[in-house]
């Protein structure tokens, strides 16, 4: 149970979040072995009956399409192919992602259409299991040709080049391959293309903002159903009747969510004395179910991907054809990424939009949450902060699917800058989660000053480790540690126990 064997079967999201978590090996089931040794056998076949031009076996690449390759020069096509295109270039990219590329890249090349080496994929497999993790960079992908940059770097140590991660320092590849006793593998004829051609380094980030997105929506409905409590709000707005009449499906799982977490709530049953509350509150099952529908979508459309074949050409040896086409073409993932930044956003959007109902001095609460204000200013400038982040996600959700450059002296005229809105979604969630932080610090404050009333016993546990962390305040502090703690709480808190209970 400790390796995840690849095979033809449909990899779902909550396989991959079991292979990463429990760190799980990669192996090849016999099935895929066979598939990629009759992809390759056929492939070398017909380079040897058959001399005619076949895209990036025996021709140049992009606008040198036409350009025919002596048989001699195969492997060197293959192994300039990829130093050329290691034109990475800004920051490197946190090694869980470079670990997803690498496990997503073998599961591409197991298909048996891609015509690699067997040797080759096994490789890929030592350095996932290994640790051995490439150097890769966050730009230079148009999201087109596949990651053409990312994925060079992803190749580069099999022919002993560039560098990794392993043990965590950053070495030479060369150095580390023979320090592991590696032989340099060098590529064959279409194997530096078909490692090049792909969506992986979209593909990767998307899988890793998908598990964390799911995460944050989770909190959301958490964090916001302790302001609920903590602004003193009606519970009318989460009735099912209200939603029944209008049934999106996030709408009603968030709006039966937060009457779950704040069941037994001796401040949820009180007869309020506002008739209705602002929409930050009122509207939460609302925007955060729209948020859980986008996320339904681009789930779909990223694992749809996770299990394709995205190099070119591809092989077809029933058909007998090797048909040059365009699935490295990264538009449903440009679309989808982009999409799934909007909602995500928005999620920190409402958020500080409570956040600031809660500093505002209404519903019987402390202005700024302190009990002396004026001279202590409590926690008007977290707000600020929250606004400063929300004001950043709206620049980030920005869509990248909507620009295109043209480039390989027009043989690729339309691009689908999927890589860049693959890399601005995760500083969208990572700005989420800050926010969220936030609120929840705000909530936290708020509540003591509702005391001796108590919210829902589901809240209140998780309060209780919240603030083993993050301590109510009695007067100005140095707020960003607390900030900091805030959203390490976030990222550490166990929440299967609170699923269960309230799902």
């Amino acid at each position: 149970m400790s390796i995840h064997y690849i095979s033809t079967d449909f990899l779902d999201l909550e396989q991959i979040r079991e292979i990463i978590q429990k760190e799980k090996k990669l192996g090849l089931s016999e099935s895929s072995k066979s598939l990629i040794t009759a992809s390759r056998e056929y492939l070398e076949h017909r380079i040897k009956r058959n001399q005619e031009p076949v895209y990036g076996i025996n021709t140049g690449f992009g606008s040198l399409c036409n350009v025919t390759i002596s048989s001699t020069q195969l492997e060197q096509l293959q192994e300039n192919l990829v130093k050329s295109h290691a034109c990475g270039t800004g920051e490197p990219v946190a090694k869980p992602i470079v670990k997803l590329m690498l496990f997503l890249k073998v599961q591409s090349l197991s298909y048996g259409h891609s015509g690699v080496r067997l040797e080759t994929v096994e490789r890929l497999i030592e350095m996932y299991n290994n640790d051995v993790l490439p150097v890769i960079y966050e730009q230079g992908s148009l999201g087109a040709s596949g990651d053409l940059a990312p994925l060079a770097h992803l190749s580069l140590p099999l022919l002993g080049e560039g560098e990794v991660y392993y043990k965590g320092c950053r070495r030479r590849a060369g150095e580390v391959l023979e320090e592991l006793g590696w032989h340099i593998l060098g590529l064959q004829a279409k194997e530096g293309l078909a490692l090049l051609n792909g969506t992986q380094f979209m593909a990767a980030h998307g899988i890793h903002a998908l598990l964390e997105s799911h995460r944050l929506c989770f909190l959301a409905d958490v964090i916001g159903a302790t302001s609920v409590d903590a602004f003193y709000c009606n519970m009318s707005p989460y009735d099912p009747l209200v939603h029944e009449i209008r049934p999106h499906a996030g709408q009603i799982r968030t709006a039966k969510r937060i009457r779950n977490i704040l069941k037994g709530s001796e401040i949820s049953v009180k007869k309020k004395v506002s008739v209705q509350d602002p929409y930050s509150f009122r509207c939460i099952p609302q925007v955060h179910g729209a948020s859980k529908d986008t996320l339904a979508f681009v789930e779909k459309v990223i694992l749809t991907e996770v299990n394709s074949v995205t190099d070119n050409p591809n092989i077809f040896i029933k058909e007998d054809k090797i048909i040059s086409g365009g699935n490295f073409h990264g538009q449903p993932l440009a679309l989808a990424l982009d999409y799934l930044a909007i909602a995500m956003a928005e999620l920190g959007n409402i958020s500080e939009r409570r956040t600031y109902q809660l500093i505002s001095g209404t519903r019987e609460l402390p202005a700024f949450l302190v009990k002396d204000p004026g001279l202590n200013s409590g926690f008007m400038i977290t707000q600020y902060s929250a606004a400063s982040l929300v004001s950043q996600n709206k620049q980030y959700a920005t869509p990248a699917s909507v620009d295109s450059i043209v480039s390989s002296n027009g043989q690729e005229d339309h691009v689908s800058m999927g890589a860049n809105a693959a890399t601005k979604l995760l500083k969208v969630t990572t700005n989420v989660l800050s926010i969220m932080a936030i609120e929840l610090f705000n909530a936290s404050q708020a509540l003591h000053f509702r005391e001796p009333e108590k919210t829902s016993p589901v809240l209140e546990t998780f309060l209780d480790g919240f603030r083993s962390r993050v301590p109510i305040l009695e007067k100005d502090e140095i707020m960003y540690e607390h900030i900091a703690s805030a959203r390490k709480y976030l990222s550490e808190v166990q929440l299967e126990t609170m699923r269960e209970q309230i799902n």
